[in-house]
């Protein structure tokens, strides 16, 4: 990264909370690649994958963390990851996806490689600082190319498995209301409060979304809408497309405290 261009002026002090956030997430790659593995155990060329996604992942979030650390000296991204990793930790030591398929997994990682590839299109577009608006370019290509990557491997479990197009679209919408679970709230919680503060859910989770959700426009949920659809074997565009990206972005920026642009 050209390092050397950074500009400190630049600087959203919300965005910089949301980058320390965003790095510790990111860096956990490497355990849901465990989870995935044991899920597909017997899928040697997915496993194979999933290690480089990881990989991936967890570049990523050195990529965030060493921006933060440049950005704020006072930051320690390590101390930061120990501190999320001791107070949020996923069940790795499974056998069969918590989805209740492996057609279903690759559905819920679908939505999330469109929550994130979403996520840091709008963080892109929204920071005027040259080296984070580069490092989010890049993770955003990745998450759609990661993105592509489970939906093609999701063709061969849905015919082997038979998961319908209202199985995938409730575990899409059950992964979405996910995104209110511990792990962004106590992500943001450990990069962002003081050491020794107290954990409140709510208020970790209020802290992020006002923030986070502030910086999405409607093409951004144009588009998440279409890649949630097409993950749940709907039709990507059409009318019911542009009701619920309307809806979707009005939710979101209700969550947010602002008013929603004007259509």
């Amino acid at each position: 990264m050209p390092w050397d261009k950074l500009d400190r002026s630049k600087v959203n002090p919300d965005i910089l909370k949301l980058i320390k956030a965003a790095a510790l997430v990111e860096y956990n790659g490497d355990s849901y690649a465990d989870y995935l593995c044991n899920v597909f155990a017997d899928n040697t060329e997915f496993c194979r994958t999933a290690r480089q996604w990881a990989v991936e992942e967890v570049q990523h979030g050195e990529a965030l963390g060493a921006w933060a650390e440049r950005v704020d000296p006072s930051w320690n991204f390590q101390a930061a990851v120990t501190r999320f990793r001791e107070g949020y930790k996923i069940d790795i030591d499974v056998s069969q996806s918590v989805r209740g398929s492996r057609a279903g997994e690759l559905v819920a990682r679908c939505i999330v490689e469109t929550g994130t590839s979403s996520y840091y299109t709008a963080l892109a577009e929204a920071t005027d600082e040259p080296v984070l608006k580069q490092i989010c370019r890049h993770i955003a290509a990745d998450e759609f190319r990661h993105y592509k990557l489970f939906y093609d491997y999701l063709g061969d479990y849905l015919t082997q498995e038979r998961l319908g197009k209202f199985g995938r679209l409730r575990i899409s919408l059950s992964r979405i209301n996910e995104t209110e679970d511990d792990e962004l709230s106590f992500a943001y919680h450990a990069a962002n409060a003081d050491e020794g503060a107290p954990y409140h859910r709510e208020t970790a989770f209020a802290n992020y979304v006002r923030r986070a959700y502030s910086y999405y426009r409607p093409h951004h949920l144009d588009r998440m809408v279409a890649m949630v659809f097409k993950a749940s074997g709907l039709k990507p565009q059409g009318w019911l497309h542009d009701v619920a990206s309307r809806y979707a972005y009005k939710r979101m920026m209700k969550k947010a405290g602002v008013p929603p642009l004007a259509a």
